[in-house]
């Protein structure tokens, strides 16, 4: 059956995201700030804002083990959009370039719900998907099984003609046994080069 839609994750596939951009300009010894974000501000810490866990809930606690540390806490949502350093490199145009040759495009994030428009407003390509099933609004997180089958049940196309694209390996795992087709991320040329491959974008593009 051949792909002819395509389901992708956002962040560190499309939107090139890091909490390091951020955290650099407000701790800006290397040492300090790999401990700030290894032991306080966790992506363990993080999943939570995924799940649907508002910031404003998701800190009091974190803030009452670090209180010397609230307001580099509180960034965390104050300083959001500064974590987002435009696309992952190679990738700016390409949904435009899939959408102008008519390929469906939908979305897979795990995200906070509260940051979602905020998303949407740094990459106004992303409006081109026409159906975006973002975690947080969910309560459910990729790899969890739950959140392929929501998004089989959202998307117009079938899973097995659609490239579910991630650049974490768990979630492409849990992709392919919910019968999509996959494609592990590991940079734009090979990504392109799939893409090609399967015909969504000319031979050459790349």
């Amino acid at each position: 059956m051949p792909v002819r839609a395509i389901l992708w994750d956002l962040g560190r596939t499309l939107a090139d995201w890091d909490p390091d951009y951020l955290y650099s300009r407000l701790i800006p010894d290397a040492s300090a700030r790999r401990d700030f974000l290894a032991s306080v501000c966790t992506m363990e810490w993080h999943e939570a804002h995924d799940r649907g866990v508002s910031m404003a809930d998701n800190r009091e606690a974190l803030i009452a083990r670090h209180p010397d540390k609230a307001t580099l806490i509180e960034a965390w949502e104050t300083g959001w959009n500064a974590m987002f350093n435009g696309y992952v490199a190679g990738m700016e145009g390409l949904v435009e370039a899939l959408h102008a040759r008519g390929v469906p495009q939908y979305a897979l994030s795990n995200m906070p719900a509260e940051k979602w428009a905020d998303v949407l407003a740094l990459y106004p390509s992303f409006a081109l998907f026409e159906t975006a099933v973002i975690s947080g609004e969910e309560g459910l997180v990729k790899p969890d099984p739950a959140i392929y089958a929501l998004a089989v049940s959202r998307i117009a196309t079938p899973a097995a003609e659609t490239l579910f694209i991630d650049d974490r390996l768990d979630n492409i795992e849990a992709g392919a046994r919910a019968g999509f087709a996959v494609h592990h991320f590991t940079g734009s040329d090979a990504l392109k080069a799939e893409l090609a491959r399967l015909e969504l974008l000319p031979a050459g593009s790349e």
